[in-house]
């Protein structure tokens, strides 16, 4: 379990997880089901059979959220492009796929495939709800709104603009047409943000009209949209500009190679204090050995530095999460994140020739992004 998020297991190498926020709208939706949906549709239906048919139908709802971003998901790993989670949240649901994609085509890939899905969803829950005998009236209702809201699920997300569906749909579409990402970013940024102030003004005025609640719910989803598709639009345009440039750019050459007995008392003497180096390369003879972890000399005491030695605080080379310096600094920044690490070594013929600093690597996308 992370913090504010509950695992609840794992589909095609994919962590599900569920946001607190999750169980407020869960009981929202069958509360709104139970006590109002229904018993004004079938008032000859017992309060628990009301209760019932509420939460069957809000979870198997949920499952067709869900449902949506395992295809998103599926699609980006199909096309190579790793994806660490899925998170249900108050607003839907979240795939965290680990980069942007590099061409066109597979954004439009895995754009399409969760409204699609909905779609797909939304034909077999009909023809279940068209299909079934009167005597299962309670099932046939529960699928016949079931197939109403992926319908309707598939059909807002492809409205054309950030964060939906939509706008990476339309983005793939004018970036494939102009071959300018960066162009295409701006104009979905821009639909997506006037698609989310309509969002707005539409609940403005039904809370003027008195319908308090839908309205102050539009707003929110509107708000929520209008922050997301800045937000996003920002990601992607560092993304790209990671893209463009490599490691080679901003990786540090100048690492100092100490024998694998020297201490850590010399290493900070010779090395560390004086020189404010942090790239130590662990050698035995002409061979490398590994990389001195500025961590594991932090977890140790200074009456410890004397007697221990580089190789004890050294990762081996085998161990080691590396990146070329012919690597975009996107991917850099992708190892960085999964390994949660404050440098990586830059090797080149199976040997380290640099050392790439994620502070370095975070003042350049500062620079970028002013």
């Amino acid at each position: 379990m992370s913090r504010g998020n509950i695992s609840i297991g794992k589909i095609s190498g994919i962590s599900i997880g569920l946001d607190y926020s999750w169980f407020f709208i869960f009981i929202l939706i069958t509360w709104s089901l139970a006590r109002s949906y229904y018993p004004s549709v079938f008032p000859e239906w017992s309060t628990i059979t009301s209760v019932i048919a509420g939460i069957v139908t809000s979870l198997l709802f949920f499952a067709s959220v869900l449902a949506h971003e395992l295809m998103h998901s599926i699609t980006a790993q199909r096309s190579g492009i790793p994806v660490k989670s899925i998170t249900l949240f108050i607003f839907g649901g979240l795939a965290q796929i680990s980069r942007e994609p590099e061409k066109p085509g597979t954004e439009f890939k895995i754009a399409i495939a969760g409204p699609l899905t909905n779609f797909i969803l939304g034909i077999i829950f009909w023809a279940i709800w068209y299909l079934l005998p009167s005597q299962f009236e309670v099932i046939a209702e529960i699928t016949f709104w079931l197939g109403w809201i992926n319908f309707s699920l598939a059909l807002f997300n492809l409205l054309p603009g950030f964060p939906l569906d939509g706008g990476r749909v339309l983005r793939a579409i004018i970036w494939r047409l102009s071959g300018n990402p960066d162009r295409a970013t701006k104009l979905v940024t821009y639909t997506g943000k006037a698609i989310a102030y309509l969002i707005i003004l539409i609940g403005v005025i039904l809370i003027l009209m008195g319908q308090w609640f839908n309205g102050i719910w539009l707003a929110f989803i509107g708000w929520f949209l209008s922050s997301f598709a800045s937000s996003n639009s920002r990601r992607i345009s560092i993304q790209q500009v990671l893209q463009n440039h490599n490691v080679a750019g901003i990786m540090k050459s100048d690492c100092f190679k100490i024998p694998s007995d020297n201490s850590i008392d010399s290493m900070y003497n010779d090395y560390i204090k004086p020189y404010r180096k942090h790239c130590l390369i662990v050698t035995s003879g002409n061979r490398t050995l590994g990389l001195v972890n500025m961590r594991s000399i932090r977890t140790l005491s200074r009456n410890q530095w004397p007697v221990k030695t580089a190789i004890d605080v050294m990762t081996p080379l085998s161990e080691l999460k590396r990146v070329s310096p012919e690597d975009n600094l996107a991917t850099a920044l992708r190892i960085f994140q999964e390994e949660k690490t404050e440098q990586l070594p830059v090797t080149g013929n199976n040997e380290i020739i640099g050392i790439l600093n994620y502070s370095d690597l975070a003042n350049f996308i500062n620079k970028m992004d002013k």
